[in-house]
């Protein structure tokens, strides 16, 4: 490899060098110098790089190449559904109408795109069995956060506002519930789980009461266990006043089969970007929408798209609303990917969809079962979780260790050390997009490195060995991150 290649864009700048050719200007001059105030007035010219075309465009491509992603080999991150995306739904949100149209148009000239906007909002209604929803949380913690703060005033407008201070949290959950209880000012209370990896009911009832809010929850939950007594914990909820929110992050387990509506549930948030193939990962786009029955839907964000007989319209008029969470209508090029996908699959495509999901994970889950502790027996939904203790506690060699030596057999590490109630935890999570021969590629790959343990389990711990980067100091870059390129480093 060149030695370019590993370097930065800036430091194979040279002087002179121009990646672009660019007519003359003929827009007159604008005087910074007096037309802004100084304290605008940049002083120093920007230091960027001169490359030319073609280092440009190798260097950037030599760095895509060296990330992974979905479209380098299987991804089996729990809980993330980290599965293809089809690529028929980046034509279509690549269409002119889609792609340049401008979010502050008037609706009128916009006609085609809210259409779809509302169509989107009616396909998810039905498939979270919910009344309404709203499409502008910008990604899941973003829906969380919306729903909450529907209870807050669904709470406040019933006089119980200052009363209800609690929101309950499995301890299995996902660790954006507490964060978004707590931003919405709400205590949060744990229940534990049973051996079994699910809620324990009896835990439930003794911390209910009139001070709390609502709960949150997923069903499957992170471990991939479906909560079989689902319908009696809302109901032990709603039995003091409480509502009952719904993560759908594990939505992918259940399209077309249960709904969180069925469940009883009060309101949910949906990641177009996981279950419904909006690009994800690298820190976004996503889209979180959320869906709530018919008693929160007067607190919804505004504005809202509205049909009124063949036109859409964009209305705020509802006085008790939670306001406006996002600028325009969310994510609005994920919207177009998932409503495609949806449109693409159909009904019986969703759900054969999660049915694939379910089957895959259940199949890996049977072929390394052996090899790794497995902390709960029952069948998993769409993704299952694994124990490394053995490993550590006979050869010092822990999930970490495990995760990154996947990534030399062309596999990214499954989620690690999560959910907290298992020691040592990988959650993994095949999706449905993987063939049998991939799954079979994981399935090797896992028991390969239970073997490479036993025998030589220094090498593991010092994997990768193959990746453009090896083992790296994950704690200084997460507590000391250098963003910014700086010269004087040179």
């Amino acid at each position: 490899m060149l030695k370019e290649y590993n370097e930065l864009i800036f430091e194979i700048s040279q002087p002179g060098h121009v990646s672009y050719d660019l007519p003359e200007n003929d827009v007159p001059t604008y005087d910074l110098t007096k037309d802004l105030p100084e304290y605008l007035n940049r002083q120093e010219v920007a230091k960027l790089p001169e490359v030319s075309e073609l280092q440009l465009v190798r260097h950037y491509t030599a760095l895509s190449n060296k990330n992974f992603g979905i479209e380098s080999g299987p991804y089996p991150l729990g809980s993330c559904t980290m599965k293809y995306n089809p690529k028929v739904n980046e034509t279509i949100a690549a269409l002119d109408g889609f792609s340049q149209i401008h979010p502050q148009q008037e609706p009128e000239t916009a006609q085609g795109a809210l259409e779809l906007l509302y169509n989107l909002q009616e396909y998810l209604a039905e498939i979270t069995g919910m009344d309404h929803i709203s499409l502008q949380p910008a990604a899941g913690a973003h829906g969380e956060l919306a729903a909450i703060l529907m209870f807050k005033a669904f709470h406040e407008v019933n006089g119980e506002g200052v009363q209800r201070k609690n929101i309950i949290v499995p301890d299995s959950a996902h660790g954006t519930n507490p964060a978004t209880a707590t931003v919405a000012g709400y205590e949060t209370i744990e229940i534990p789980s049973t051996k079994e990896g699910i809620i324990d009911i009896e835990a439930l009832k003794q911390v209910v009461n009139e001070k709390t809010a609502g709960i949150m929850l997923t069903n499957p939950n992170t471990a991939g266990l479906y909560e079989r007594d689902i319908q009696q914990i809302v109901d032990i909820v709603h039995q003091v006043g409480g509502l009952a929110y719904y993560d759908g992050a594990n939505s992918n387990a259940i399209m077309g089969m249960s709904n969180p509506g069925t469940m009883g549930f009060d309101a949910v948030h949906l990641n177009l970007h996981k279950t419904f193939t909006g690009p994800h990962g690298g820190g976004g786009p996503g889209s979180g929408p959320i869906g709530v029955k018919a008693n929160l839907e007067a607190f919804l964000p505004v504005p809202r798209i509205e049909k009124v007989d063949e036109h859409y319209v964009i209305n705020s008029d509802y006085p008790q609303s939670i306001g406006r969470i996002k600028g325009n209508f969310g994510n609005f090029g994920v919207n177009v990917r998932a409503y495609s996908y949806i449109r693409t699959m159909g009904a019986d495509g969703l759900t054969q969809v999660s049915k694939d999901a379910v089957l895959n994970s259940n199949y890996l889950k049977a072929r390394i079962k052996e090899y790794y502790d497995v902390p709960f027996a029952q069948h998993c939904m769409h993704e299952f979780v694994v124990s490394c203790k053995r490993q550590k506690v006979e050869h010092n060699v822990n999930a970490k260790d495990i995760g990154k030596r996947l990534l030399d057999y062309g596999i990214h590490s499954p989620t690690t050390y999560f959910p907290l109630i298992v020691e040592e935890c990988l959650m993994i999570e095949p999706t449905e997009t993987e063939s049998i021969r991939e799954l079979d590629q994981i399935a090797d790959a896992f028991i390969s490195i239970s073997k490479e343990i036993m025998e030589d389990p220094e090498m593991v711990k010092q994997a990768p060995h193959l990746t453009s980067v090896r083992r790296l100091d994950e704690t200084t870059a997460a507590r000391k991150p250098v963003l910014t390129y700086q010269a004087s480093l040179q």
